[in-house]
C-alpha cells in the first residue's frame, strides 16, 4: 500500500507541474503544410505551401502545431517553432522532413449519396462557421440537416432560414440530449450514409467524399470514423487537452472486423472510443435505423453527459458490420477556452463512458458474456502499459 501511495503522490505532483507549465504556455498558431508530391528532401521544400489554420492569420514567428500533408494527404502533425526572421515555411518543412511519407493512398470508387446532420443548440455563430464549411464540400450528392435541440429562442431557424434557405434543411427536436437530435436527424435524411458531425467544428473541403468512399467500396462497412484536429490553440486549456492526444486516432487507416478481432486490442468492441468521436462519424443509413439509431438516454444534454457516439459503434459492430478510420476524413474542432469548460468536458465524458457501458449491460445482456471473458485480457494489458510508463521504457515513443 505504501508503494501505491508513494506513487500516486508522484503522479500528482507530475500533474501539478504539468498543469503550471501549460500556464506559463502562450497561444500556439495552427497551420497546414503541404510538401507536395516531390520525391527528394530539396523537391520537398521547394513545393511546400504553408497555409494558416480555418480563420488563423498568416505564421509568423513563435510555436505552431502543423498539419503536414504530402499531395494533399494528411501524414502527420509536429510542433516546431519559427524563429524571428525566419522563413516559416521552410523551418517547418525541414522540421517535416523527419515524418514518415505514408502509403500510397488507396483509390475509392465514386462516394454514395449522404445526409449530413448537424445537431445545434443556441450557438449560431458556430453553427453558421461550420454549415459555411459544409457546403463547402467537393462531395457530389448530399444534403445538410440542422437538428434544433430544445431550443429556447428562434434565432437557430432565423439563422438556417435567413442565411442558407433551401441548401439547408431545419427541423426542431423537443427531446434533449444529443441522441434524440441525431435519431430525428437519422430519420429525417435520405442519403445511403449518413454522416454527423458538431457545431463547433471546421470540415475540410474533402471532408464529406473521404468519410463516405469506403462504404461503396466495402458492402459490410456499417460506420466509418475520421480524424479530429484544433482549429484553434490560443488558450493553456486548449493546449493541454491536444498534448494528451485531443480526439486524433493517428494518420494510419484502419478496418475493425467483429469477425478477427485485433490483437492490440484485448477488449475489443468494448474500447469504443478508440474508434472515433462523435464530431466525425457516418453510418450506413439501413445499418444504424436498423439497430435502432442512438441510445436517448445517452449524450450531451442527458444526465448520462456523453457516451451515445460509442454504444453506436458498439450497437453497429455487434450486427457484424466493419468500422473504418480514415484519417484523410478531416474536421477542425474548436476545443474549449477555458480550464472550467475543459473540466466539465472530462467530467462528461466519464460521465459518459459509464453511461456507454451501462446501456450495453441493461439494453445488450447478450454482449455481458462477451465483455466478461475479455476483461483479464484487458487488465493485464493494462497492468503491462502501467509497468512500462512506471520504468520509464516507453519515453520518447
Amino acid at each position: 500500500m505504501a508503494g501505491v501511495r508513494r506513487a500516486r503522490q508522484k503522479t500528482l505532483r507530475e500533474t501539478r507541474r504539468e498543469i503550471d507549465a501549460f500556464l506559463r504556455i502562450g497561444a500556439v498558431q495552427v497551420a497546414e503544410l503541404d510538401l507536395g508530391d516531390g520525391t527528394g528532401a530539396e523537391d520537398e521544400a521547394e513545393a511546400a505551401v504553408l497555409r494558416p489554420g480555418p480563420g488563423s492569420p498568416p505564421v509568423s514567428s513563435g510555436a505552431v502545431f502543423v498539419l503536414v500533408r504530402r499531395a494533399g494527404l494528411p501524414v502527420g502533425t509536429l510542433l516546431g517553432h519559427v524563429p524571428g526572421g525566419a522563413d516559416p515555411t521552410r523551418v517547418l518543412a525541414g522540421l517535416a522532413r523527419e515524418l514518415p511519407r505514408g502509403a500510397p493512398p488507396e483509390p475509392w470508387p465514386a462516394p454514395p449519396s449522404a445526409g449530413v446532420v448537424v445537431a445545434t443548440r443556441e450557438r449560431a455563430d458556430q453553427l453558421a462557421r461550420a454549415l459555411d464549411s459544409l457546403l463547402a464540400q467537393d462531395h457530389p450528392d448530399f444534403e445538410i440537416v440542422v437538428v434544433d435541440n430544445a431550443p429556447v429562442t428562434g434565432e437557430t431557424r432565423e439563422l438556417v432560414e435567413r442565411k442558407y434557405g433551401e441548401r439547408v434543411r431545419y427541423v426542431c427536436e423537443p427531446v434533449p440530449g444529443l441522441a434524440a437530435a441525431h435519431n430525428r436527424g437519422l430519420a429525417m435524411v435520405r442519403g445511403e450514409v449518413v454522416a454527423f458531425t458538431d457545431d463547433d467544428v471546421v470540415a475540410d473541403p474533402r471532408w464529406l467524399t473521404e468519410l463516405t468512399a469506403p462504404f461503396a467500396a466495402d458492402p459490410h462497412l456499417g460506420c466509418a470514423t475520421g480524424l479530429i484536429l484544433p482549429a484553434r490553440l490560443r488558450t493553456p486549456a486548449q493546449v493541454l487537452l491536444e498534448s494528451h492526444g485531443g480526439f486524433a486516432k493517428g494518420f494510419v487507416p484502419r478496418t475493425y472486423d467483429p469477425e478477427h478481432p485485433p490483437a492490440d486490442e484485448p477488449l475489443f468492441p468494448f474500447t469504443a472510443g478508440r474508434f472515433g468521436s462523435g464530431a466525425n462519424m457516418a453510418f450506413r443509413t439501413a445499418v444504424l435505423r436498423t439497430v435502432g439509431g442512438f441510445d436517448p438516454a445517452t449524450g450531451a444534454g442527458t444526465r448520462a453527459r456523453g457516451g451515445d457516439d460509442l454504444y453506436g459503434f458498439v450497437r453497429v459492430l455487434a450486427q457484424g458490420q466493419r468500422l473504418r478510420y480514415t484519417p484523410r476524413a478531416l474536421v477542425w474542432h474548436h476545443h474549449r477556452e477555458t480550464w472550467r469548460d475543459l473540466e466539465t468536458q472530462a467530467y462528461g465524458y466519464g460521465a459518459g463512458l459509464t453511461a456507454y457501458l451501462t446501456a450495453i449491460l441493461v439494453n445488450r445482456p447478450a454482449l455481458l458474456p462477451a465483455l466478461l471473458a475479455r476483461v483479464p485480457g484487458g487488465l493485464a494489458h493494462a497492468r503491462r502499459l502501467t509497468a512500462v510508463r512506471a520504468t520509464g521504457e516507453g519515453a520518447g515513443a
